[in-house]
């Protein structure tokens, strides 16, 4: 076989492994047939702006391909990256960080959602669970959700007292400012929709099975409370917003604009640059004339059921 054909060969092995590559992508996006075709018509019809797929995907697979050299960057530099994302419950914090990872190495990038404190942990200072969790040099965590718990849900929902909720507001602004001090990069989002936007995300996931699972009884509750977390979400601001970490409020309505403004801002908060690598390339096979491959027995297959 010639190296024209070899080319050709690893051509079309490359176009079917990109071609997979954005089935995945897809897969991402596509809403179950279980959905309620009325309700689907409803929302599309508060979309009739919707940003054309082929150019999202073009625009996500571009500052996809700027994440990873910000990996390369922190990698190489040791730098401390900490993101947080906040914002009511269906703002789309959860799908922009799922693109922000997509690609990375999770042994430098990792996501930290938190569950509910133990008995231990109720007892201890407040941030102290949050600190482990930290970067260290060469890592990015994404923060779902941070110690603002304290100021949004613990407060409006009553698990935490005014007193406790008074302290918190008064740490927070040093506790940031230590952070930064320590050479860490902080960066703070809050995911911004609509009240309609929120009734129709929720009735969505009602109706559709795949993503009951999103909605927990604290999250019906902001339904009801809509008003109390609006007076809980201007307060953090009014006293959290420093200069060494401001919030950033990305507007969420729209899910896929919402993505590719907070990855371009994000990549815009950080000056990494082009790490140069080696060259790669692939050594060669070992062939052992000795070596017999096994034949394993059937059991161990599964099943090809596709």
């Amino acid at each position: 076989m010639s190296d024209a054909d070899d080319n050709a060969d690893i051509k079309a092995w490359l176009e079917a492994e990109l071609e997979d590559t954005l089935d995945e992508d897809y897969e991402l996006e596509i809403s179950e047939p279980a959905l309620s075709m009325e309700l689907r018509k409803l929302y599309k019809q508060k979309r009739p702006s919707a940003i054309e797929r082929k150019t999202y995907f073009r625009a996500l697979l571009t500052l996809q391909a700027e994440l990873i050299k910000l990996q390369d960057w922190v990698e190489h530099t040791g730098e401390k990256i900490l993101v947080i994302f906040e914002g009511r419950d269906s703002a789309g914090k959860g799908g922009v960080i799922k693109r922000i990872t997509q690609r990375l190495n999770p042994r430098v990038c990792r996501v930290v959602a938190l569950t509910k404190p133990s008995e231990k942990e109720r007892t201890q200072w407040y941030f102290q669970r949050y600190v482990p969790h930290l970067p260290a040099g060469g890592e990015i965590v994404l923060f779902d959700r941070s110690w603002y718990n304290r100021a949004g849900v613990e407060r409006v929902m009553g698990f935490a007292t005014p007193e406790q909720v008074e302290q918190f507001f008064q740490d927070v602004p040093e506790f940031e400012r230590m952070l930064v001090r320590s050479g860490i990069r902080l960066i703070k989002y809050w995911f911004s929709i609509t009240d309609e936007e929120q009734q129709l995300r929720f009735l969505m996931r009602i109706h559709d099975p795949l993503k009951q699972w999103k909605l927990s009884p604290m999250d019906l509750q902001s339904r009801v409370r809509w008003e109390q977390y609006t007076k809980a979400k201007e307060e953090t601001f009014a006293r959290t917003n420093i200069p060494e970490a401001p919030w950033y409020i990305v507007e969420g309505n729209d899910k896929k604009r919402a993505r590719l403004n907070c990855i371009h801002h994000l990549l815009d908060q950080i000056p990494y640059q082009d790490i140069p690598h080696e060259p790669i390339s692939l050594p060669d096979r070992v062939f052992n004339p000795d070596y017999d491959r096994a034949t394993l027995p059937d059991e161990l297959y599964v099943p090809s059921r596709y």
